[in-house]
């Protein structure tokens, strides 16, 4: 007899079925003991009213898996309005010693430290499962909307020669006795391969050895990366970037209803032109000083509740940051020169995305690496590329973690990561 799942349960009402999965919870009554097993697709509660199955059941701990034979019946008050009766249950294994926090609860109230010291087991909570795949959902939505763009997907490295690609710190390695270390981005291998497919795109690792102890940050995440050539300037890759995000929401909408049931989320809408402001007028938004180099978060939030104040919208862009806070690669914007063609998205008031024009020009290189005292050297390999020729193009980078985080509304990056290094964390 072939196994289904619990959400193929309703389409066997009155036949003998074959289910397996976790004992999730059992509730022993005088006359009748139910079983509520766990699978990838839900819950199914199984109905024992014979004597020596109920004294199996009662020997099998919270999170042992078994196998379960039984006849589905229609129940309006069990899950989905299906259950197993007359069952035979098989341990599939030894029984399981219990995790430190009870699984069956609607929620997990142990610390978020503990969850994480535990995560294998945490993360069979259906809230955290469900961020997870959200997660997988909005991934599979980022390839789609960008293959359907004439996006080519590309690995590149994650372990560099040099560390130059940012301001961000690095961790450092041994590669056969030679110093490495592991990469910040795929930033330059990103425009490079611009040069071979015009469009390109990446998901993948991420690390920046950067001291935060924060709620939004994380020693390695999933960066989700893109390139595009042959732009009129940054605007050309907002534009990418919108469809992207719609691309996204919709896909999880399609594959993760059941986890956004579970979390009770509604998804955000994006504006069919997601509003823009400028960086020194985001300043006056936010109340910050006129010479502020930088948005800080508290500057962010504002910039998001008057987003959604004015605009009805959970997504903001920033235009025109100052050149002095952007990397070397950043296109200038031609009428304010000290303001780059660059940008970030604010999402529900907390940076998401960052993105724009990058120089394309061989000379523009090596202008901006001496303007900032730069040698050329720990760049050749990257700048040699664009004395053969090379559009003029732009990309963006999402943080897949920050984007669930604030999809979810979890209060902490973690707390959507299945296993976050941070300043503390290495396992497990």
């Amino acid at each position: 007899m072939q196994r289904i799942l619990s959400s193929e349960l309703t389409h066997h009402v009155g036949a003998t079925v074959r289910i397996a999965g976790w004992v999730h919870r059992r509730r022993l009554l005088k006359s009748v003991a139910f079983l509520i097993v766990r699978d990838a697709a839900g819950l199914a509660q199984v109905v024992v009213t014979d004597p020596a199955v109920r004294a199996a059941v009662e020997s099998l701990p919270e999170e042992t898996v078994v196998e379960v034979v039984g006849t589905v019946v229609a129940n309006a008050t069990a899950p989905a309005g299906v259950e197993l009766a007359e069952p035979t249950v098989r341990p599939l294994g030894p029984p399981a010693v219990p995790p430190p926090f009870d699984l069956y609860r609607p929620a997990l109230t142990a610390t978020l430290p503990t969850q994480l010291d535990h995560a294998p087991t945490a993360l069979r909570h259906p809230t955290r499962s469900a961020a997870l795949r959200i997660s997988a959902a909005a991934v599979a939505g980022f390839r789609a909307a960008l293959d359907a763009r004439g996006f080519v997907e590309i690995h590149t490295p994650k372990v560099v020669a040099s560390s130059t690609e940012s301001g961000a710190n690095v961790f450092a390695l041994d590669w056969f006795g030679r110093p490495a270390y592991l990469a910040q981005s795929p930033q330059f291998y990103k425009q490079l391969m611009v040069g071979v497919f015009e469009r390109v795109y990446e998901v993948g690792p991420v690390f920046r050895a950067e001291p935060h102890d924060t709620v939004r940050h994380l020693a390695q995440y999933t960066s989700l990366d893109v390139e595009l050539g042959f732009v009129a300037d940054h605007r050309d890759v907002m534009a990418v970037l919108r469809e992207t995000l719609a691309g996204m929401l919709a896909e999880v909408a399609a594959r993760a209803g059941g986890a956004l049931a579970t979390l009770g989320l509604a998804l955000p809408g994006v504006p069919a032109e997601i509003p823009a402001v400028h960086f020194a007028e985001a300043l006056k938004i936010a109340g910050a000083p006129a010479d502020e180099p930088d948005l800080a978060p508290a500057h962010e939030r504002a910039l998001g509740e008057w987003a959604r104040r004015e605009h009805g919208s959970d997504f903001l862009f920033v235009t025109g940051y100052p050149m002095a806070k952007r990397p070397f690669y950043t296109h200038p914007d031609p009428a304010r020169p000290t303001h780059s063609n660059g940008f970030d998205l604010l999402f529900r008031g907390m940076e998401l995305v960052t993105g724009g024009q990058r120089l394309h020009r061989y000379e523009d290189y090596l202008a901006a690496l001496a303007a900032r005292g730069e040698p050329v050297e720990p760049y050749a390999g990257y700048v040699d590329a664009f004395r053969h020729g090379m559009p003029p193009h732009g990309g963006f980078a999402i943080g897949l973690e920050r984007f669930v985080a604030r999809l979810t509304g979890a209060a902490n990056v973690r707390e959507v990561t299945a296993f976050p290094r941070d300043l503390h964390r290495l396992t497990p």
